[in-house]
């Protein structure tokens, strides 16, 4: 049996690290191919070879558009590319390039590599935590586990030689662990004991990190050109590229000194700047802002103040600046520990989490000695998610559909909520659910993660039959959703279909959507003006999907850009519905006081509120019940004629599905 080694990485968004547990369980950095232990996340795409690390800065400004940095800011959404030659690459296909890269330099030195852990933010989605597995598929591993970044320093910081010796802890302690790295803010804290690391909240930005420091020394000095030539070099993606690789030099000098230098070049004009620390400091202090504003979050969030915090940690290469250390001391009032390597911690905690698994594992063969090895399987690690998760319904005020989450934020993962739907016709087959997670952060909007189709129902239900679905986060904090019948107490067969996978879900939906119409015009009562538009152009359609990369995807959000899916896929699930009965379900009924689970007969089983009935207008066909309570359904007697609701299509059945209570 070939031993299996410990490996961590930290794929960053400008600088990636890989490392390893040698046999006395100890973390060990890894150089690359170019003896360095930090290689850039940076790929320079040389003809058909794909260049990667120092070499493809230095590539950078002769050949801005052939070079691509900072992929970790755009990792799971589908709508971003770089086209190079003529060929699209995603943030996936980066990312793998350089996990690629990190990986050979290592196998050069400790053998083959078959598994890893790779970190993330604890702010990213379940959509990015998707995206860095199949990165680290893409780049050849076999088995890709993730840690969030927070978490790994904790563990370097308990475990390492760095932190507090692990056998010597005799209480627990709590740390606020502040991972400031160069894309991304993240923020968390840790309980931890002699035998024990558990999160017991996290927080973030995904949009603030050194490059947000290093953009405003860009801004400095190519306002003093523009003022001395009337040239701004940040029009030219050369002058542009030139000038970012100066200030950042300029970023990491002013750490050390009260003053740093930046030449700017464009249009046949060259001049240096000098820029003084206290300017820097001036110009930053929005960004520092919205740091401290983090920090107090997620202590007030979680009912902690500093007197409940023992130690503040520092980690990330851009938590090195004076300025945010300071303004940690400030409102912290205390000493902080930095410890840990700011370049290298993050790479050394992910290879002891890798290491914890591996002597957990009973059949796998280590390099690890017996004392390693017990240590590390002795430990054992609990964090929590950062974005709530739940379902899409429908709000009959406004008509628009809103998440209703059913495992909030800071919840201990493994996690999981089970909610009952019901069928809303006879002999219905199929169940549609979708799943949403909040955004990253207050304010943020949410995410839609996908489509849930819960089908291979009994034949033969009767309407109101009850479906029990429930979702879940895993300990990786990765979603699964799973249902059964309640009545045969049957599995139902789940497919949940991704919003990375649209595009061909859509292309399926369209053809399938052709198949299902029938030749003849549609019941007067469905408006058969309305079934034309979507037969008329099939074609069309799935361009909405697929935001071409010249129409600046950046400036879209993912719930924008998933808006257009989501509403695609709901004129596609109408077209069907309007020739299928088994397409059509509910969700449960919610209290509109306190948002729990309401009976059948419409009373809230926790404040004992009663829902006012809504009215509907009088249709032949007997409207569907609405309920979600886990005991056996009786038809309401409440009438479903609709009541000062804003004008729209004509109701159908599966528009059921998405409506709450009022």
């Amino acid at each position: 049996m070939k031993q299996t080694q410990a490996v961590g990485i930290d794929l960053g968004t400008t600088y990636s690290c890989i490392a390893w547990l040698n046999e006395h369980g100890h973390p060990v950095t890894i150089p690359n191919q170019e003896g360095e232990l930090s290689t850039p996340s940076a790929v320079f795409f040389d003809g058909d070879e794909a260049v990667v690390g120092t070499e493809a800065l230095r590539n950078a400004i002769a050949q801005p558009d052939r070079v691509v940095q900072n992929a970790k800011r755009h990792m799971g959404n589908p709508g971003k590319f770089w086209t190079i030659g003529g060929q699209d690459y995603s943030p996936e296909h980066i990312s793998g390039l350089i996990l690629r890269k990190l990986i050979s330099a290592a196998q050069e030195q400790i053998g083959e590599i078959n598994e890893a852990v790779v970190t993330v933010p604890a702010q990213f989605s379940d959509a990015q935590r998707h995206a860095t597995i199949r990165a680290g598929h893409a780049a050849g591993l076999e088995k890709v586990e993730i840690i969030n970044e927070p978490v790994a320093a904790a563990l370097c910081h308990v475990l390492g030689n760095e932190g507090l010796a692990f056998t010597e802890l005799a209480i627990d302690q709590e740390v606020l662990v502040y991972d400031l790295g160069g894309g991304t803010l993240d923020l968390a804290i840790v309980r931890y004991s002699s035998d024990e690391v558990r999160v017991v909240a996290s927080d973030g930005d995904l949009e603030l990190g050194g490059l947000d420091w290093t953009q405003v020394l860009v801004d400095i000095a190519a306002e003093r050109f523009l003022d001395d030539f009337k040239e701004d070099p940040r029009k030219d993606p050369t002058s542009h590229q030139f000038l970012a690789l100066e200030a950042e030099q300029a970023k990491r000098s002013l750490s050390v000194r009260p003053r740093a230098a930046v030449t700017v070049q464009d249009g046949g004009q060259r001049r240096t700047y000098q820029i003084e620390q206290d300017e820097f400091v001036q110009f930053s202090r929005r960004l520092v802002t919205r740091s401290e504003a983090i920090t107090r979050r997620i202590l007030a969030d979680n009912g902690f103040g500093w007197a409940h915090i023992d130690v503040v940690l520092l980690t990330g290469g851009s938590s090195r600046m004076p300025m945010v250390r300071e303004s940690l001391k400030k409102l912290s009032g205390r000493t902080l520990n930095s410890s840990l390597s700011p370049d290298q911690s993050i790479a050394h905690g992910a290879a002891y989490y890798a290491g914890m698994l591996l002597s957990n594992q009973q059949y796998t063969r280590t390099v690890f000695n017996t004392e390693a090895s017990t240590r590390l399987a002795k430990l054992k690690q609990h964090s929590v998610n950062a974005r709530g998760l739940g379902i899409l319904i429908r709000d009959t005020d406004s008509g628009k559909r809103v998440p209703h989450y059913l495992i909030p934020p800071n919840t201990t993962l493994p996690a999981s909520r089970t909610r009952v739907f019901g069928t809303v016709v006879d002999r219905q087959t199929k169940v549609h659910v979708r799943i949403a997670e909040s955004g990253a952060g207050p304010g943020k909007p949410h995410t839609v993660l996908g489509d849930c189709l819960i089908s291979d129902l009994p034949p033969d239900l009767p309407e109101g039959s009850e479906v029990e679905v429930t979702i879940s986060y895993d300990s990786q904090a990765r979603v699964h959703v799973s249902a059964r019948e309640l009545k045969s107490g049957k599995s139902a067969e789940v497919e949940f279909i991704r919003r990375e996978n649209m595009s061909a879900q859509m292309q399926q939906e369209v053809d399938d959507a052709k198949i299902a119409l029938p030749p003849e015009p549609a019941p007067p009562k469905l408006a058969p003006a309305k079934m034309k538009t979507p037969r008329a152009q099939p074609k069309a359609q799935p361009k909405r999907m697929q935001p071409a990369p010249s129409k600046n995807p950046d400036e879209r959000s993912l719930s924008e850009e998933w808006a257009v899916v989501s509403e695609k896929l709901m004129e596609l699930a109408d077209l069907s519905s309007r020739t299928s009965e088994d397409d059509f379900d509910q969700p449960i009924r919610l209290c509109n006081k306190c948002g729990s689970s309401m009976n059948s007969a419409g009373r809230c089983s926790a404040c004992g509120a009663v829902a006012r009935p809504a009215k509907r207008k009088k249709r032949k066909r007997r409207p569907a019940t609405h309920g979600g309570s886990t005991t056996a359904r009786k038809k309401s007697p409440q009438k479903t004629a609709s009541k000062k609701r804003p004008r729209r299509e004509e109701k159908k059945p599966g528009d059921e599905f998405w409506d709450i209570v009022e």
